[in-house]
């Protein structure tokens, strides 16, 4: 799978997922402490391949040196501008149940690039009130909200039987990336990218690995 970046050109799913962690991880470890790192250091800490890492970097235009390898405040800045956007992208959250509210403090805090500016729910008792900074608004009002908001990203953390309908006024108020953090399969429209974390599938891989480690 492809995802679209500023040029118009195409970066592997996978490319952009490695991406976003390599920023994470010099952001945490490094910008005070050195000014260059090398890609086996940043293979290292991803437990992956300096080839694969040297291979991302480039489809992103970006080269170090063999004598000082990469200058880290200016990869960092190189990454942000691939899968960042100048004026940010606001988030709406369907879902304010244990998980919901978790990833609502949890994003609000992380990523200023990314901002989740509303909630929704059916739940009376938390419509029209804040969450972490954020107000909740009843499910029906999400086309207005989305609309007005300007409103790019959704989140579905509700009940499966839930997820299809909330996906469908998702694209339908004009979002054009949905994080699906149910077990319901969608279906959306080829001009809307869907990421899913299936949560089971994830515990279930590392149950297998961790056997037979």
């Amino acid at each position: 799978m492809f995802i679209k970046y500023r040029n118009m050109n195409l970066l592997p799913e996978k490319t952009v997922e490695r991406l976003s962690q390599y920023r994470r991880v010099l952001l945490k470890n490094f910008l005070k402490e050195k000014l260059n790192i090398f890609s086996h250091e940043i293979a290292g800490m991803m437990h992956i391949t300096p080839v694969q890492v040297r291979r991302d970097l480039m489809l992103i235009g970006y080269s170090g040196s063999q004598r000082k390898g990469y200058e880290i405040s200016k990869l960092i800045e190189r990454i942000g501008d691939i899968i960042d956007s100048k004026e940010g992208q606001k988030v709406a959250l369907v879902g304010l149940g244990n998980l919901g509210r978790a990833i609502l403090r949890y994003l609000n805090k992380k990523n200023s690039n990314l901002k989740i500016v509303a909630a929704f729910d059916n739940n009376s008792e938390k419509i029209n009130k804040e969450v972490s900074g954020v107000m909740c608004y009843h499910i029906d009002q999400l086309p207005t909200i989305v609309k007005n908001k300007k409103i790019t990203i959704g989140i579905l953390s509700v009940p499966a039987e839930h997820a299809i309908a909330v996906a469908k006024a998702f694209t339908k108020s004009g979002i054009k990336g949905i994080l699906n953090f149910t077990t319901a399969p969608l279906n959306i429209p080829s001009d809307v990218f869907l990421e899913e974390y299936d949560m089971i599938t994830s515990l279930e891989k590392v149950a297998y690995f961790s056997k037979r480690y």
